[in-house]
């Protein structure tokens, strides 16, 4: 078996390409061994002491050392652990990734088999223009569904970083698109029914958002879990390393004072192209 390897712009991460097909509809990453449970490839790259983060793509391995370890250790035993366990005829995930359930998904499909015309334009804009930046980012762009006008796509790694662009791009390419979204965004959540969930979205609407645009940056909305908020920063704001000031010393504030019953605002925004915490399985 020839592994071929790739850099990306982290230098503590590298992808391993072992020229078949890895996962064949999806992309997913694990911070720890925790985490990487229902993954057999995932658990024996943990096993190797400096590996810090794995993920999975349609073709490839990617994984993230420490800052001590250098690649020339540690290629060998990733090297070695991928051999294994592809000779091993184990899966690379223990439950079906093909057909996402509708717990997750709701009423739209997302298995990204949509048989339309124009989904089949945008499938192929990501395969041909779209993918090949967001792998020079260390990332994976997946085609999830169409729904009223709407593309949901599935962005791991570095490519969450490029939503903004991708979502210009689409529009550009395919007229017909009224918009681009993370296919997370059409999950059902009930919370944004809410008389509480009504205000936070008027106050982002008309207070924050206005102000946040300004510096190329703007602010979502995920869910109201009881008396938590969950909000997303995207454009300029994500990856900012102001991030957490705005969100303590402005959101934060500006959302407690203007819904009370709000203790808590958590950010879950995949800053550095990990897991993003809120959607963990079973969330």
């Amino acid at each position: 078996m020839f592994i071929q390897t790739d850099t990306t712009p982290d230098p503590a991460t590298i992808r391993f390409l072992p020229g078949q097909e890895v996962l064949p509809s999806r992309a997913v990453e694990f911070d720890d061994e925790a985490a990487a449970a229902r993954s057999p490839l995932a658990r024996r790259l943990f096993q190797i002491d400096a590996v810090q983060r794995v993920g999975f793509g349609h073709d490839f391995v990617s994984v993230t050392k420490d800052g001590k370890t250098e690649w020339q250790h540690l290629k060998p035993q990733v090297l070695g652990a991928i051999v294994e366990h592809f000779m091993s005829g184990e899966p690379v995930l223990a439950d079906p990734v093909d057909a996402p359930s509708t717990a997750m998904t709701g009423e739209i499909d997302l298995d990204g088999d949509d048989p339309s015309e124009m989904a089949a334009q945008v499938r192929e804009l990501i395969d041909t223009r779209i993918r090949p930046v967001a792998e020079q980012s260390g990332g994976e762009v997946l085609f999830r569904g169409l729904k009223d006008g709407i593309a949901y796509l599935e962005m791991s790694g570095g490519a969450t970083t490029l939503l903004t662009g991708i979502r210009n791009m689409v529009r550009h390419y395919v007229p017909d698109i009224l918009d681009v979204r993370d296919y997370r965004d059409a999950i059902p959540k009930p919370g944004l029914d809410t008389a509480e969930g009504k205000a936070i979205q008027s106050l982002l609407n008309d207070q924050i958002n206005p102000a946040v645009a300004s510096h190329g940056g703007h602010i979502a909305l995920v869910d109201v879990q009881e008396d938590t908020v969950y909000i997303r920063l995207e454009g300029g704001c994500q990856g900012c390393g102001m991030a957490d000031v705005t969100l303590k010393q402005g959101i934060e504030v500006e959302i407690k004072q203007a819904v009370p019953a709000i203790l808590a605002v958590l950010d879950v925004t995949d800053h550095a192209g990990g897991t993003n915490p809120y959607y963990q399985p079973g969330k």
